[in-house]
């Protein structure tokens, strides 16, 4: 019976156990901030939500081109040695470019707060490069970390985070910090996590360093020059299109609103597309594989094309018809505009998160063109629905209701796309 039970269980190192090792601590990382959120609501005001959605809009919108996208290319090598200097290229990357950042925020810090239209934002600018340099590492050093198939090294990276952002917004919230406090404690949490990773990469692959050279880092930088030449680009429209939302919300409507919007965000969005996310990695790893071995991913993308479903159905579902109230009583009556908003955008949320977790099968096929040609549309797609429902005189849940409507069609018609793509047709 027992023996029964253990072929019951995951493989270890199968897909299935990646999958739950990597969800196990997204679970944990993204409990953390949702536990916690009660508190920040009720001690942070909506205002210091949307100062804070202000800066995170602008690190994330740097992020994904902090590293050339280099990132995605550790995965592809035969050799180790090949994928090494790749990490090493994405880092070097990024701190040329933080540098870079920093000097434009010191040249024109007047007229950049000027354009975001938010004084407070002026001084935190400044913290962008550092901010956008510790995750470029991370990002870089956690792809290394799933090609190795240490996936308990990521998951912890991701609860230390949590766990010190967390620790770090109550106390500055409790002493009237404001915005300051929320921009403090993700500071905080990026520096840890970006910390451990970086402690076990030093501790655990030296045999590996040893590889690292100039001439292998040119040649790997010549081999996967389609990464900064298109995914750059792709990945810069695409995290563009879901932060300029946050900038044209505190222009077009005002800051309060951007708090409700940004509290939806961090309940429901961050948490659905790091399990989103824990699930792609895993199935990137996977897919590389099966590509090489095969010459197409069907298998693995229908296998995972299911899995999301199963998960994404119900639980969004349920949440529709719960989450105003469910909102109202967890973070205060004055936050249940908020759930107004979550209702109105769950079935983006959705659709979002199954196509999303999919949308890598570009990256293991190098179909980068695809993906940029994608996400160009997908940013002109926002801009011109607040644009429009702005000029035409909507209010915000108006704008929510075609937003949501717009951008769910756009998400289906990339599930059919990658679905195209996994089968390798040339």
């Amino acid at each position: 019976m027992i023996n029964g039970l253990k072929s019951k269980l995951p493989e270890k190192g199968g897909f299935v156990f990646n999958v739950l090792v990597l969800m196990t601590g997204t679970t944990i990382a993204q409990a953390i901030p949702i536990a916690i959120s009660p508190i920040l609501t009720r001690i942070y005001s909506p205002e210091n939500f949307g100062v804070f959605a202000l800066f995170i809009s602008i690190t994330s919108i740097l992020s994904v081109v902090i590293t050339g996208r280099y990132e995605l290319a550790i995965m592809l090598p035969e050799k180790d040695e090949d994928s090494i200097n790749v990490v090493v290229l994405s880092i070097l990357i990024a701190f040329s470019l933080s540098f870079f950042i920093l000097l434009i925020v010191s040249i024109f810090n007047t007229q950049i707060t000027r354009l975001l239209g938010n004084q407070e934002i002026s001084k935190w600018l400044y913290f962008v490069p550092l901010t956008v340099l510790l995750i470029g590492i991370y990002q870089s050093l956690s792809y290394w970390s799933i090609r190795k198939k240490q996936f308990k090294r990521l998951s912890v990276s991701k609860i230390s985070k949590s766990a010190a952002r967390g620790f770090a917004n109550i106390p500055l919230g409790f002493l009237n910090f404001g915005s300051s406090g929320l921009i403090t404690g993700s500071l905080v949490g990026q520096t840890v996590a970006t910390s451990v990773l970086s402690w076990q990469f030093w501790k655990n692959d030296r045999n590996t360093r040893k590889n690292i050279s100039k001439e292998k880092m040119l040649y790997n930088a010549k081999r996967y020059k389609n990464f900064p030449k298109y995914s750059m680009g792709a990945a810069f429209a695409n995290m563009l299109s879901y932060n300029i939302i946050n900038i044209l919300i505190s222009s077009f409507y005002n800051i309060n609103t951007l708090g409700f919007y940004s509290l939806v965000n961090r309940v429901l969005v961050m948490p659905s597309s790091l399990i989103g996310s824990s699930i792609s990695q895993v199935f990137f790893q996977r897919a590389s594989e099966e590509r090489n071995r095969y010459g197409n991913t069907r298998l693995v993308f229908n296998a995972t094309l299911r899995k999301l479903i199963i998960i994404s159905l119900p639980f969004f579902a349920i949440l529709y018809f719960i989450v105003k109230p469910l909102f109202a009583f967890v973070f205060g009556e004055e936050w249940r505009i908020a759930g107004r908003y979550a209702q109105i955008l769950i079935p983006l949320f959705s659709i979002r998160f199954i196509a999303s977790s999919l949308s890598i099968i570009n990256s293991v096929f190098e179909k980068q063109k695809i993906s940029l040609s994608w996400q160009i549309g997908l940013l002109v797609l926002s801009i011109l629905t607040i644009f429009i429902c702005n000029y035409l005189g909507f209010n915000f849940d108006v704008f929510l209701k075609y937003f949501t409507a717009v951008l769910s069609m756009y998400y289906l018609l990339l599930l059919f796309i990658v679905a195209h793509v996994s089968k390798g047709v040339k």
